[in-house]
């Protein structure tokens, strides 16, 4: 059986799409972990490596195009992912010839469209980012015997900075920080331990997030991601740290919100639902696909990827271009 990869990225945050309705049979559980591992290593993974692989499947939900999961480079997997899915939304909108629908998640089935394009020669697409919960009990957090962790120290963590903790719904932990130390050691060394699976804070893990704040509406974000590592660009980090933005450091609702990133920038808004005492976001970013390989599904297994090359599209150079602009 031969399976096709489509090569992706939001703001360099890259994956491999695998649409498994294109398949003679869904791969089993051990198989799809297996594969993303495979190809998700940087040195010796497939055409460069990835950081997950985002498995597309039909959906049973009425009126959603398709369903998509998310897993890690470590195999692990993640209950949704904000890059991702715009991605997801652009192979299934230009499949199905939609712009507007929704796509089926771990928790929630979320809206998602084109968008008008950040540059010339960008795609562009805009997804719902929900559900959002402050409750330790969703984010398997024990700090303090607290509920909920609102701009407080973790004197474990550190002596200086404070942090905020909510689900989006992955786990991210977000603190504020000058640029000094969103440039230094202290994000590796804190991510790594609360993602070492012996803690006793997250035992689960946790996406750990730097912020800075630019200006109005404009923010910085560095994210450590649970099952991967340092990213470019985590979506789900991002719309976290543009919420908490909002509630402590005085950007607005219902306004863009410029988010820098390593690899690229994104707009995101928050919006309040007020009447339900809760909260969600829109993430909009580049949706880009870099390529598409083909080989067995035996190979992919035994990571046998000597002779695999990648048809490569032009997008990369245009999204290149744009960050350069930027």
């Amino acid at each position: 059986m031969n399976v096709t990869l489509t090569k992706v990225h939001g703001s360099e945050n890259d994956f491999f799409i695998l649409d498994q309705t294109q398949l003679d049979r869904q791969l089993t559980e051990n198989e799809l972990k297996q594969v993303t591992q495979n190809v998700a290593k940087r040195s010796e993974g497939l055409v460069g490596g990835a950081d997950g692989v985002l498995s597309v499947t039909q959906s049973e939900h009425p009126g959603v195009a398709g369903k998509m999961r998310v897993i890690n480079a470590d195999g692990s997997e993640a209950s949704m992912c904000g890059n991702g899915i715009r991605t997801v939304a652009r192979y299934l909108g230009e499949k199905q010839q939609q712009e507007t629908f929704k796509i089926e998640t771990m928790y929630a089935d979320l809206k998602v469209k084109h968008a008008p394009s950040l540059a010339p020669g960008i795609a562009t697409y805009q997804a719902e980012i929900s559900p959002v919960s402050f409750a330790a009990t969703d984010l398997k957090m024990h700090v303090a015997d607290l509920s909920e962790l609102h701009h407080k120290k973790i004197p474990a963590l550190s002596q200086q900075l404070y942090f905020t903790a909510v689900a989006v719904p992955n786990p991210h932990l977000i603190s504020f920080v000058d640029h000094t130390t969103l440039l230094g050691p202290e994000l590796g060394r804190i991510a790594s331990y609360l993602n070492d699976g012996a803690n006793p804070y997250f035992p689960d893990g946790v996406n750990v997030s730097f912020v800075e704040v630019l200006g109005q509406n404009r923010i910085f974000v560095r994210t450590y991601e649970r099952g991967v590592g340092f990213t470019n660009a985590c979506g789900t980090g991002m719309s976290a740290a543009s919420l908490i933005t909002v509630l402590e450091q005085g950007a607005d609702f219902e306004s863009p919100i410029t988010v820098r990133n390593p690899g690229g920038v994104v707009k995101t808004l928050v919006h309040d639902r007020s009447a339900e005492q809760n909260y969600w976001m829109e993430l909009i970013g580049n949706a880009t696909f870099t390529g598409v390989v083909t080989l067995s599904l035996a190979d992919l297994l035994a990571a046998n990827f000597a002779d695999v090359e990648l048809q490569k599209t032009d997008e990369q150079t245009a999204y290149r271009n744009f960050v350069a602009s930027l």
